[in-house]
């Protein structure tokens, strides 16, 4: 019986730096009334010309998706009034993705100098399509076949062929993270909470482009020529 080939088992990794592809904002307006129907008119007047605003900046920005919208009652001291409603209180986002990032800093103020309004971010990172994400599996790939082939010289031997490769999937790092819901302006966020009116000119913001890190991992197994070297 023909005893079955030896082979050797690698892991290959890669890890690349690379300039973002994107930078995200989420952006969140507020409004505030005794009465519900004028808070929603005010939070829908606020989000239009936020959105009015992103879209001035033409095709620098990707995309502009309205998130959540809430309108919640506000209550007064229930020791004195029980559940008697006070006013209202609504939020409503935006999520804005940026492609062009020498007007980012002039949009993340414009934005933020609307009336009630928070900009989180940016939050900087990759397409899901970024052809680095193949580059860095390529790598991987290669890194794997050239650690088997040291493997097997130590040993006298030669690769033969493969028997198995196993993806351990991408990774990626470098960029924050936009959160959910309005609970106050997060870390970092810019606020407007009355707008100037234009009172004075926005002061000049210059942000840098905070690079990727792409890792991507195979695990893969080798057949190669009996060893001489033992």
């Amino acid at each position: 019986m023909t005893s079955p080939p030896p082979t050797v088992a690698v892991r290959g990794e890669a890890e690349l730096e690379v300039d973002p592809e994107l930078a995200r904002l989420l952006v969140t307006v507020s409004a505030r009334d005794r009465d519900r129907g004028r808070t929603l008119a005010r939070l829908t007047e606020r989000l239009d010309a936020v959105r009015h605003r992103v879209a001035s900046f033409g095709a620098a920005v990707e995309r502009a998706d309205t998130g959540s919208l809430w309108v919640q009652p506000e209550y007064q001291d229930s020791r004195r009034a029980g559940e008697r409603v006070a006013g209202y209180l609504g939020s409503a986002e935006l999520r804005v993705t940026v492609v062009d990032f020498s007007v980012l800093g002039e949009l993340l103020l414009s934005v933020a100098d609307q009336e009630m309004t928070v900009v989180a971010g940016p939050s900087w990172g990759l397409r899901s399509d970024s052809p680095v994400h193949r580059e860095a599996r390529e790598q991987a790939v290669h890194a794997s076949l050239e650690r088997a082939r040291q493997y097997a010289a130590a040993l006298g031997a030669t690769l033969t062929g493969l028997v198995e490769l196993a993806d351990q999937g991408l990774g990626s790092g470098g960029g924050g993270r936009v959160g959910g819901g309005y609970d106050g302006p997060p870390p970092g966020a810019l606020r407007a909470a009355a707008a100037p009116g234009g009172a004075s000119p926005l002061p000049q913001l210059e942000l840098e482009p905070v690079k990727q890190r792409v890792r991507a991992t195979v695990e893969a197994r080798w057949t190669m020529s009996p060893p001489t070297g033992l």
